[in-house]
């Protein structure tokens, strides 16, 4: 018998895999947290033997060299790809045996078109494959996106994904498990997975790149194609380098008068409460990415790479819990941290910032009353509906826009509220009279606001 456990990283949308017989197991695509991998094998009484990565990543920095290091694993890369230490070079039609007993094996495919370079691994129990390690392949309803390497490759990879997916679907029983790295909520994916499980059957009946010509496909890929987050540019070339061993251990303890004084340094002071705690009261020149969402992406996707980031958390589960998701994108040591009460994160005799949360019934109630509306949605959102004569600035381009919202009282929105609250912190950061809308876009129609498609014009104000 085989097993297969998923680690999953809905903050990054990701998920990485431990598969195995009775004795030995194979880490899939490791984040670079590998002490849960190394947790996963404990409780099934497995040996990982192999430590495999389906291409050089791109939007997370991998723990595969390090776990490989001390497990003694083989350390599995796909021989196309670049990198700067020892691995054994993976190429097509490769087999590895995972567990004997069981007789299991890995068989490598390769399937190009996420990367030049990108395999699949099929895992085969005496012969038969019975799941697929598809990374940024195919994934469930989708595939990864091609234009994360190279923009004058992208169309050329687009067509390979076409191919790629066609070829795993030739070779693949239809009852043979598809276990994406991508395609949960990552910005890898071309689209939304549409479910948690699928299975190559179910992918020929419903995945576009096999019910499409490629022409069609290819289309359709790369006119969906969203914005990539920025701190990408930095994950491959770390990743290919190798990346160096993580420190999860806590930082060092700020009081009030080195918030401060970071704050008057230019530094980022971040608070992880939820965006409700923030808005009642917070330090003033702070920032709120709240723990629970997408912080990892967000944060890393916004703070000047290499900038100084100084956590603050209610309490030091919450401050260990983001260090493990901010390491993951390389965001490494946290300059301090502070965790407690905010009212002492600000020095004797200083005020607690505030702005007030409202909702799109209340924006519309102020329908006319020259109110600034900024949609910090991304742009595929927008296209789809927003409000007639809202300003549009997607959030991660904010910091460097900030210039070019309107003077007057800013209602931020977003599609759900974590965003706008993200955007409200960084308006009263920089001094602005704001509001965040915490709502869903949906209610704007029915409050009676005017939502339009983008063909019914932008303004600047409402």
């Amino acid at each position: 018998m085989f097993f297969v456990d998923t680690i999953d990283l809905a903050g990054l949308g990701n998920r990485s895999y431990l598969a195995g017989g009775e004795r030995t197991a194979v880490a899939v695509d490791p984040p670079r947290d590998i002490d849960q991998v190394i947790a996963a094998a404990a409780r099934r009484g497995v040996r990982i033997s192999h430590v495999v990565e389906t291409h050089v990543h791109n939007d997370y920095v991998t723990g595969g060299l390090e776990l490989a290091r001390l497990t003694g694993a083989a350390y599995l890369v796909p021989a196309g790809a670049r990198v700067a230490y020892d691995r054994v070079p993976v190429h097509d039609g490769d087999r590895f045996g995972i567990d004997t007993p069981a007789a299991l094996t890995l068989r490598a495919l390769a399937t190009p078109g996420h990367t030049p370079h990108h395999t699949s691994y099929a895992l085969e129990e005496n012969g038969t494959a019975v799941a697929v390690f598809t990374g940024g392949s195919l994934l469930i309803g989708a595939v990864g996106r091609p234009d994360l390497v190279e923009p004058r490759l992208t169309e050329r990879l687009a067509r390979a994904q076409h191919a790629s997916a066609h070829r795993l679907a030739a070779e693949l029983p239809d009852d043979t498990a598809v276990l994406p790295t991508h395609g949960f909520g990552s910005f890898c994916s071309s689209a939304r997975a549409t479910g948690s499980a699928s299975t190559i059957g179910a992918e020929k009946a419903a995945n576009e790149a096999l019910t499409r010509d490629v022409d069609t496909f290819v289309a359709g890929l790369l006119a969906g194609l969203d914005d990539v987050p920025a701190y990408y540019t930095h994950m491959g070339p770390a990743n290919a380098e190798g990346p160096s061993p993580v420190d999860l251990t806590p930082p060092a303890p700020a009081d009030a008068d080195e918030i401060a004084a970071r704050l008057a340094a230019g530094e980022w002071v971040v608070d992880l409460r939820n965006r409700v705690a923030f808005a009642e009261g917070h330090v003033a020149g702070s920032f709120n990415f709240e723990a629970e969402g997408q912080l990892a992406t967000y944060l890393a996707w916004l703070v000047p790479w290499g900038r100084p980031v100084t956590l603050l958390a209610e309490s030091a589960e919450q401050l260990a819990a983001a260090q493990r998701e901010l390491v993951r994108v390389g965001v490494d040591r946290p300059a301090a941290a502070a965790t407690g009460d905010p009212e002492e994160w600000v020095r004797e005799g200083e005020d607690l910032a505030s702005f007030p949360r409202r909702t799109f019934a209340d924006l519309a109630a102020r329908a006319g009353q020259g109110v600034v509306v900024l949609d910090v949605r991304r742009d595929s959102e927008r296209a789809s509906g927003h409000v007639r004569g809202s300003v549009h600035i997607p959030v991660h381009t904010l910091p460097r826009r900030l210039h070019e919202v309107p003077d007057g009282h800013v209602w931020v929105h977003c599609a759900g509220g974590m965003r706008a609250a993200v955007a409200a912190s960084l308006l009263d950061a920089a001094g602005r009279d704001v509001v965040a809308v915490d709502d869903s876009f949906a209610a704007a129609e029915e409050a009676g606001l005017p939502v339009v498609d983008a063909r019914g014009g932008n303004g600047s104000v409402a």
